[in-house]
């Protein structure tokens, strides 16, 4: 069985649900208390023994490949100053043993037509693919916990999770067949359904492993609304001739694609941030305390 060394960040969105902000600034790049959503997509990648990080980029994104980049004068600055904590986290960021690669997606073509771009640096081989703005905390790495079950299956394995029956418009969602405690494999998927004729309520979220034949299959997707290729009927073109599984992973995931899940992640991981976590959750108490403030959404008396 090939390892999965690769994985695929499709960073080329524009980010218009968090304009103004991403008018020059990759969402990718949006703080999570002191590290960007790109940095944990690509730590989360490491963790699962993945070392070549693919990036599929787009204009205004070269921020992303800065930061991913030696700082000279900033290590200099670091080390001059004795700061060393810092300087020892900002080098963790180029580990001798990952390699960072990147390619261009010239047209908003769709998530499909973002994987295909990456198909000359991909090679013959499976690979992960990961979209940084589902934050997922896990106390094992949601990656890890796919590539494991890659290694059991030799098959392509889809991150899923329950969603709200009125959300599946949201979201591709897959018709299982049970094969275990969290299992399934997939009998059919479908790009946001109505409610009404969605096959479950098991909701595709940004992760995913593919084996190599997603690609001869994303060639053959004829674009849809918009002119995108969509990676839901990649994924459903595959399914007559390779098993793919749908795994309902164990951790917490934010959506922090949308300004809400953004916000609650912020507060989320501020809470168990070392630095500040306890007065973070002090200032918090004061806000449900202290009768002068006034929440949003609530009426002053």
């Amino acid at each position: 069985m090939t390892k999965i060394r690769k994985a695929v960040f499709p960073v080329a969105g524009l980010g218009t649900r968090f304009l103004p902000v991403t008018k020059a600034s990759p969402k990718e790049m949006l703080p999570i208390v002191d590290k960007p959503l790109i940095q944990y997509a690509v730590e989360e990648a490491a963790a699962a023994g993945i070392t070549e990080m693919i990036f599929v980029t787009g204009r205004n994104k070269r921020t992303i490949e800065d930061h991913f980049d030696k700082a000279y004068e900033l290590e200099s600055e670091l080390a001059s100053h004795g700061k060393l904590r810092l300087l020892k986290e900002i080098q963790s960021l180029l580990p001798d043993k990952l390699h960072y690669s990147y390619v261009r997606q010239s047209e908003a073509l769709g998530l499909g037509h973002a994987v295909m771009c990456a198909r000359p640096l991909v090679g013959d081989e499976p690979f992960a693919v990961v979209l940084a703005d589902d934050l997922i905390d896990a106390d094992v790495p949601v990656l890890r916990q796919m590539v494991s079950l890659y290694e059991q299956h030799a098959s392509s394995v889809i991150g899923v999770q329950t969603v709200p029956l009125d959300q599946t418009n949201q979201y591709g969602i897959v018709k299982p067949q049970s094969m275990g405690v969290r299992i399934h494999r997939i009998a059919d998927i479908v790009e946001k359904p109505a409610p009404e004729v969605a096959p479950s309520t098991l909701g595709v979220v940004g992760r995913y492993i593919f084996t190599p034949e997603i690609f001869d299959h994303l060639e053959k997707v004829k674009p849809g609304t918009g002119g995108e290729i969509q990676l839901t009927d990649g994924i459903a073109a595959m399914l007559a001739a390779h098993p793919v599984l749908a795994y309902e992973f164990m951790g917490q995931r934010y959506d922090c694609g949308c300004k809400l899940g953004y916000m609650e992640a912020s507060v989320t991981y501020a809470l168990k941030h070392p630095a500040i976590a306890e007065k973070f959750a002090g200032f918090l108490a004061t806000l449900k305390l202290d009768p002068q403030v006034q929440l949003p959404g609530t009426m002053s008396a």
